[in-house]
């Protein structure tokens, strides 16, 4: 086995990044995240301006002027087409840069667009669509707002003492060694626009503490930027509401407060990992596991991957996560961008902390809370693992160790197979390609939920994106009306009936810029029977729709989908006289979480579209921003803007929003946590006509069986018959530190 496994070794030969195409190795740096080097340079180029006044993120006053996020600003697209496809000169690099000026008789936020870089010298003020203005209280929270949080919940802590440690067995928010309570913060604050209030759950302090609500709640108005003059508004305890900590204390005092059954502390297990009850696999051998004998078949240079056919560029965005650009296949562009854009997670519940839930994640750095993935568990073994660097809330770039990995996979299932029968006992030939894929991952660990994100590019030109939830579910307190808006998963304990919704954008170029869109569905005919005219024919036919107009292609949900969504190039046509086209498949159970126009809803109006086809602009590089959160009511970037112009989409460049999802009510198999089966969602792009032929035929992994003369198998192969097997020999590593460098 020792010599099997040295094998592979003399396969692992350095990557020859001359291999890379020209076109594409020019043009991938384009889209690389900031270094650490370029995101050094701007947050020093910011803070030598005198006029600016910027000071420490980590400065304890929120009266301050700082840097709260650093990500690169994309170049207009047709600047970096002319470098892809007419080999000009690449487009100069520049940051994006989000500044807090709270240390202002009128504080605000200002972006700014800051280049060239590696060494900036200039910077200009970056607006929205509109030139919406941007709230300063629709500003992201950070370490330092939560610090002051956590100032007054110490002294909610200490006044409601006695009644914690009674209700707990013992918990408490301060000199609490073992028995520490923690919280929760529920976004987002507030009710209207210029609102900074905050409902916060208490909970005890245990491995998986999202599901173990104590039944108090606090609101807190942390609105003034002087946290002094921050107060309780109200407070809920066992489905009763206060003005104050001390009302509530007051009443428990007297003795004429309905104080719940006391919390049980000896089944704090059940929201942790540890094994537990009868297992029938066999612990003393591993499972099945990912091989690859002769080492990697796809190429990594930088930012820049290739792989049978495939080529594309990435980066994680810290404010909202993963992209790819420049997809190509064998050469030939598919899609010039499809990246995340939100993730929400609404909610509905009893307590005003569940009823006040509606998370908006890229208010929460979505992209730069990718951390370290495990070997073996989050990624195969055999993976290639990449850091990723971020700069939110921080005041040196943020190292996030092996938090993107690379792997080639097998699925398991033929990408095709025919066993083809004499229908005597016997058969003429069998024929099959093995489905290998290249997966492209990276996770979001949003508090409580954490999210898988993966691009899976196939042989035969599919390209899937897809997301699973996984993590620790979002759990009030247990009260019996809450059962109207969830499901009991412990002795007190609600799972809270909530709906996520993923947002993609999709800016396709197929064979081309010029594309259109058509839907395609099926009607019934009826005609008479041209062989028995005394009958009828009854079956069904193609029903094409093309749409002309960004609201014609807008979908509602809730009204009838069209089966097929076909882009495709009305001037390029493949071998047999079809306009070459992808189409979008949906995988995806999503539906509306709020009527239209209904307050938090104007912050997602992507959200009312499964499809929504749209011209692609600049102006419109993204569907949402890290401010919705905080400020849905009156959003600095609105979707439903882009469609209300209603353009012409005919041999257009042609971007497709795509939102999918899933309604989860939380059940008793969500404990300890909820699991990824049946909880993956996203959509395909498929080729429609695209190729001549299944470009997968270029596969050397086909395998052909033939009944020789004699009888025997003729087997035919294009690669080795026999596989070395080994995978590794190295010791599981994981660090999970993320550090300023």
């Amino acid at each position: 086995m020792k010599v099997l496994c040295l094998l592979p070794l003399i396969f692992l030969v350095p990557c020859n990044c001359t291999r890379g195409r020209d076109w594409a190795n020019h043009g991938a740096p384009m889209f690389s995240d900031l270094s650490v080097r370029e995101l050094k340079a701007v947050h020093s180029y910011l803070h030598n301006i005198p006029e600016l006044g910027l000071t420490s993120a980590r400065n304890p006053s929120l009266k301050k002027n700082s840097i709260l996020l650093m990500e690169l600003h994309l170049p207009r697209k047709h600047e970096a087409l002319r470098a892809l496809d007419r080999g000009q000169a690449r487009p100069l690099r520049q940051a994006r840069v989000v500044v807090q000026y709270g240390n202002q008789t009128k504080p605000n936020i200002t972006e700014y667009i800051v280049g060239p870089l590696p060494s900036p010298s200039s910077h200009h003020v970056k607006t929205f669509k509109g030139k919406r203005p941007i709230r300063f209280d629709s500003r992201p929270i950070t370490k330092v707002e939560y610090g002051h949080i956590e100032k007054i919940l110490v002294k909610i802590g200490t006044k409601a003492h006695k009644l914690l440690g009674e209700l707990t067995g013992g918990f408490s928010y301060t000199n609490c060694s073992d028995r520490c309570l923690t919280f929760s913060d529920i976004a987002p604050r507030g009710l209207e626009p210029g609102e900074r209030r905050s409902w916060i759950m208490l909970q005890k302090f245990v491995e998986g503490y999202f599901i173990h609500p104590i039944g108090f709640e606090v609101l807190i108005n942390h609105q003034d930027l002087d946290p002094e003059k921050w107060t309780v508004e109200k407070v809920w305890f066992n489905s009763m509401y206060f003005d104050s900590v001390e009302e509530l204390v007051e009443s428990y005092e007297q003795g004429v407060l309905d104080m719940p059954p006391k919390l049980p502390n000896q089944d704090d297990i059940y929201s942790t990992y540890i094994p537990r009850g009868h297992s029938n696999t066999p612990t003393d051998i591993h499972g099945p596991k990912l091989v690859e004998p002769q080492g990697h078949r796809y190429l990594l240079d930088k930012n820049f991957v290739e792989y049978a056919g495939w080529s594309f560029s990435y980066r994680v965005r810290s404010s909202a996560g993963l992209q790819v650009f420049d997809l190509r296949f064998n050469g030939e562009r598919i899609a010039y961008e499809i990246s995340l854009q939100e993730a929400i997670a609404f909610y509905a519940g009893d307590t005003p902390a569940a009823m006040q839930t509606k998370y908006i994640d890229a208010g929460w750095a979505m992209g730069a809370s990718s951390f370290e993935l495990a070997p073996g568990v989050d990624c195969p073994e055999i993976a290639t693992f990449i850091d990723l660097y971020h700069f939110f809330d921080t005041d040196k770039p943020v190292r996030h160790k092996n938090a993107l990995c690379i792997f080639e996979m097998t699925t398991g299932m033929p990408l095709r197979r025919h066993f083809n029968s004499n229908f005597s006992g016997g058969y003429n030939f069998y024929a099959g390609l093995e489905n290998t894929v290249l997966v492209l991952r990276t996770t979001s660990t949003v508090y409580n939920y954490d999210y898988i994100w993966d691009f899976l590019f196939y042989q035969n030109g599919v390209v899937e994106v897809r997301v699973s939830a996984t993590g620790y579910i979002h759990a009030t307190f247990f009260t019996p009306n809450g059962l109207n808006y969830g499901t009991k998963v412990f002795h007190y304990v609600l799972g809270n009936l909530h709906t996520h919704l993923i947002h993609f954008k999709v800016d396709l170029d197929v064979a081309g810029r010029e594309n259109s869109f058509e839907t395609i569905d099926l009607k019934y005919v009826n005609f008479t029977n041209p062989w028995s005219p005394k009958h009828f024919v009854v079956q069904s036919k193609l029903q094409r729709n093309e749409h002309k107009t960004e609201k014609s292609a807008a979908f509602r949900f809730g009204k009838k989908f069209p089966r097929y969504m076909h882009f495709y190039n009305p001037n390029e046509k493949n071998k047999w006289g079809h306009h070459k086209g992808y189409r979008i498949q949906f995988n995806s159970h999503a539906h509306t979480v709020l009527p239209r126009g209904w307050r938090e809803e104007n912050g997602i109006s992507w959200a009312r579209y499964p499809l929504a086809v749209t011209r692609h602009k600049d102006s419109e590089s993204s569907s949402s921003s890290i401010y919705t959160q905080n400020d849905p009511w009156e959003p600095a970037v609105s979707f439903e803007d882009y469609i209300r112009d209603n353009e012409d989409i005919v041999k257009q460049d042609l971007v497709a929003w795509v939102t999918v999802g899933f309604l989860h009510i939380p059940h008793s198999e969500d404990i300890p946590n909820t699991a990824t089966p049946g909880n993956a969602v996203g959509f395909f792009l498929r080729p429609f006509n695209f190729f001549d032929e299944d470009p997968s035929l270029s596969s050397r992994s086909t395998l052909i069986v033939r009944p020789g003369r004699d009888g025997a198998p003729m087997v035919q192969r294009w690669t080795p018959a026999s596989v070395v097997h080994c995978v590794t020999d190295k010791p599981f590593v994981y660090n999970g530190t993320y550090v300023e460098v």
